[in-house]
């Protein structure tokens, strides 16, 4: 830390991504990336000719790809952000509605707790029940901005959109986000609503189900007086936060969502059996509707089981926090990287570790 840094930021705890080793080559189920290639279309976006017009800005508006968005979800383009990966319109969430206070999950995506001290806003953390799951009535009536993340991460768990129209509806006055990042796995999607509530807004990105992590991409559906603020807020920050090519490739992708839908569910039908080959083993694995499971084990602790897969070249990721440090996060692969997970983890359970 130098002298020169502001003192509001000393203290500030930074978001701790999971890892990226290249020390050798590992089955990489800690990110929770999609283990299938992106669409044909896709990767054909790179063009000798798309590549030369890199030397020129990209579409501050990003027409085309709101339109693509608006038209595939049904919804109209001023219905519809587009940022550099969901963190940067978390980010614009934060910054424009929060009015310094802030509510979500004690075990919940830990960037909302880094966005929240970022812009020194004061948060009020809700405790999860006992078996992970989010009570909606604590979140009734909170009267301050609020984030929930359905599927909730780490745990998996979704709650019912029925559950959190009750939210949205009892907090007229405040800004609902409900961070979507996992939806497309198993759960019920939020977006219906906004045509019925002016303070919702549903965050999506395109780095789980649609195979982009490394395009950064990140979408929001919300009212259009909302989509306004947050575009007052991108261009004051950055006008032309989405490269060329990313632009490009997420419309392509929207073009092969066809084949976005298939990988879902064969992400969907292998986490059940993920699910049901730890529990042979012994391990209590939530009730996921993500493209991940969370898994403890009564024998072996989390930061070992994090441990001795990493030295079998198998990386997941470990929560070193309260309540949370006995489990590990799995994201859920192909069905040969499940059994590779399954052999290791079956090898260290049987004493070998």
């Amino acid at each position: 830390m130098s002298r020169f840094l502001d003192p509001r930021y000393s203290g500030l705890k930074e978001y701790v991504p999971g890892e990226q080793p290249r020390d050798r080559k590992y089955i990489k189920l800690n990110t929770n990336e999609s283990p299938f290639p992106p669409s044909a279309s896709v990767m054909k976006c790179a063009t000798e000719s798309e590549t030369a017009d890199l030397r020129l800005y990209s579409d501050p508006s990003q027409t085309v790809l709101r339109k693509k968005l608006a038209d595939h979800y049904g919804v109209k383009p001023e219905n519809v952000l587009v940022g550099d990966g969901s963190d940067e319109v978390l980010n614009f969430c934060f910054m424009c509605f929060a009015h310094g206070r802030a509510a979500f999950a004690d075990i919940t995506y830990g960037f909302y707790k880094v966005l929240a001290d970022l812009h020194s806003i004061e948060t009020r953390i809700v405790p999860l029940a006992d078996d992970f799951t989010v009570d909606p009535a604590k979140y009734e009536g909170i009267g301050i901005f609020t984030v929930i993340a359905n599927p909730n991460a780490p745990t998996g768990i979704a709650l019912k959109v029925s559950d959190i129209e009750r939210i949205v509806a009892s907090n007229p006055d405040s800004v609902v986000v409900v961070d979507e990042a996992y939806v497309d796995f198993g759960a019920e999607s939020c977006l219906p609503l906004i045509e019925k509530y002016d303070n919702l807004a549903v965050v999506r990105t395109y780095s789980k189900s649609f195979s982009l992590a490394g395009a950064r991409l990140g979408y929001c559906f919300a009212d259009a007086g909302l989509i306004s603020d947050l575009d007052r807020i991108r261009n004051s920050c950055n006008p032309y936060n989405v490269g060329r090519l990313s632009l490009l490739a997420g419309a392509a992708a929207i073009d092969d969502a066809a084949y976005y839908e298939l990988n879902c569910g064969r992400i969907a039908v292998n986490r059940e059996y993920t699910t049901a080959k730890l529990g042979e083993l012994g391990f209590c694995v939530l009730p996921s509707s993500a493209n991940f499971v969370f898994a403890s084990h009564p024998g072996i602790s989390g930061k070992e089981l994090y441990s001795g897969l990493k030295e079998r070249g198998i990386l997941v990721r470990y929560f070193d926090l309260p309540r949370i440090d006995g489990h590990i996060r799995i994201t859920i692969g192909t069905k040969e990287q499940t059994d590779a997970l399954i052999a290791a983890l079956s090898e260290m359970i049987g004493g070998d570790r």
